[in-house]
């Protein structure tokens, strides 16, 4: 496997979540609540990931402490699931409740499909890192 980019992650005050390097390359992201200035952050931090992506990535977003996504937060993701690089991008995400679930089959039925990451919803992180570790040519 080719080195890990760095992660270039700088947390703040005030915002709702961290990440930390997946040792398969990708990121873990875990998210406390999703205000404003998670959002403004985490908006910037994934279009820098986003462009200069140049291999997939299996990535984790771990939303069980949060009780719902705010309409700005759906619509960014949209717009960030679309961008071309996106298809690089194997998803789990773990949520707690059905809000949240509902908030990101949005994303991913709102967003353009030729770009679109291959977005899998899990209440389960065992299951999800299950998911993540198969092989990518399993999703081609």
């Amino acid at each position: 496997m080719s080195e890990a980019k760095p992660l270039n992650f700088k947390s703040e005050p005030g915002i709702g979540y961290t990440v930390e390097r997946r040792e398969d390359g990708g990121m873990n992201y875990v998210f406390t609540n999703i205000n404003e200035k998670t959002v403004n952050h985490w908006k910037k931090f994934a279009d820098e990931h986003l462009l200069d992506a140049d291999r997939r990535t299996r990535n984790l977003y771990d939303l069980r402490q949060v009780e719902k996504i705010s309409d700005e937060a759906i619509r960014s993701a949209i717009r960030l699931n679309s961008d071309p690089s996106a298809r690089k991008i194997r998803l789990a995400v773990v949520v707690a409740n059905d809000a949240v679930a509902d908030a990101i089959r949005k994303v991913g039925a709102l967003a353009d499909t030729n770009f679109a990451a291959v977005i899998k919803i899990f209440t389960d992180i065992e299951k999800a890192e299950e998911w993540l570790a198969k092989s990518f040519e399993q999703f081609a």
